[in-house]
């Protein structure tokens, strides 16, 4: 007689959202002026994509307003991000989830670690 085994439930369904610090140097380092900030911007939805499980990112106006404010050459090292994965409720959407980042303001990057937040 087999045992049947319980369905495992998939974390990756679940809405969720977490606070990460992005090190943007190690993605720009190298990289000439003109592409830096672009760069930036596909390192965090790479980021984004690898931390939630999701192929669809999308980001706040807020944060990109804040990565170009420096111009196109010059980039923060450091970035505190809030990621939130929710549910596309689309009825043509190819996936079900979707990544959905913010800037986090904070005063220092010590001591700061990966935090779960409470879903609203």
């Amino acid at each position: 007689m087999v045992k049947s085994t319980p369905q495992k439930r998939s974390v990756l369904n679940d809405v969720v959202v977490r606070e990460y610090t992005i090190r943007f140097h190690r993605y720009v380092f190298g990289r000439s002026f003109r592409k830096r900030t672009p760069h930036a911007i596909k390192a965090v939805k790479d980021f984004a994509e690898k931390a939630m499980g999701t192929k669809d990112v999308r980001l706040d106006p807020t944060l990109n307003r804040i990565l170009w404010s420096r111009g196109v050459k010059h980039i923060n090292h450091r970035m505190r991000v809030r990621i939130v994965r929710r549910r596309n409720d689309d009825d043509n959407a190819k996936e079900k989830f979707y990544s959905y980042v913010t800037h986090v303001p904070v005063t220092m990057f010590k001591y700061l670690t990966t935090v779960v937040v409470e879903y609203e």
